[in-house]
């Protein structure tokens, strides 16, 4: 991981946890298909630099479905249809701010903006939903968060029970924090349709004195 984020990151690479899981996943990617591919596992971290960080949306673990994990939450490849939570989310996005919804899934112009797109866990095994949660990604991504905590400011968006979780590792006295229940179809209309995220996004960006996001991805 040659980014600006190595020198906040590399002392978690000496940890006892860091070996097991390595060992781990690579004994998972011998013995069954593991998403995403081995050189997406951090795509998160090489597309948003820490510099250039202003908005974190926290996922839980990548699809598990063929081709659809690169490395970015909710995200996926642009030969792949959008998976349910991310076609509520183009909805949401639409009624918010009238933004066109857009033509493929793949997020990587909102990670190249500043968005971290994060997953909490980093790796999964195909058809086999939260498969490597609570082998050590978690350790790892929790100091991903503790890292942005650092910045002055940031604002975090929180979709769901297993993100609103995360509120603990940040200082809310300094960063904004968007909270709505998950964009999955199982809990979409529990409030995440008609919470306006991104206009929420930006207004709080605004207010600390930064450049607003632009959500358009075509």
């Amino acid at each position: 991981m040659i980014t600006d984020w190595n020198p906040l990151l590399r002392h978690e690479f000496d940890q006892p946890y860091w070996k097991t899981l390595q060992s781990f996943v690579a004994h998972e990617r011998a013995h069954h298909t593991v998403y995403p591919a081995h050189d997406d596992v951090f795509a998160a971290l090489h597309r948003t630099s820490y510099t250039h960080t202003k908005v974190v949306i926290l996922g839980q673990d990548p699809y598990h479905g063929p081709g659809q994990a690169h490395g970015l939450c909710f995200s996926v490849q642009r030969n792949v249809s959008p998976p349910p939570s991310l076609v509520n989310i183009f909805k949401e996005l639409h009624a918010d701010l009238g933004v066109a919804v857009p033509t493929h899934g793949d997020l990587s112009s909102w990670a190249e903006r500043g968005v971290l797109l994060l997953n909490t866990t980093l790796t999964v095994r195909a058809g086999a939903a939260g498969s490597h949660q609570g082998k050590g990604w978690e350790t790892f991504t929790d100091q991903v968060i503790r890292a942005v905590n650092d910045k002055p400011f940031v604002v975090f968006v929180l979709w769901g029970a297993h993100a609103r979780k995360k509120r603990a590792l940040i200082d809310t006295s300094r960063h904004a924090v968007i909270e709505a229940p998950h964009p999955s179809p199982l809990s979409a209309h529990q409030g995440f349709f008609g919470s306006r995220p991104f206009s929420h996004i930006n207004t709080a960006l605004t207010n600390a004195g930064l450049a607003r996001m632009e959500w358009n991805l075509d």
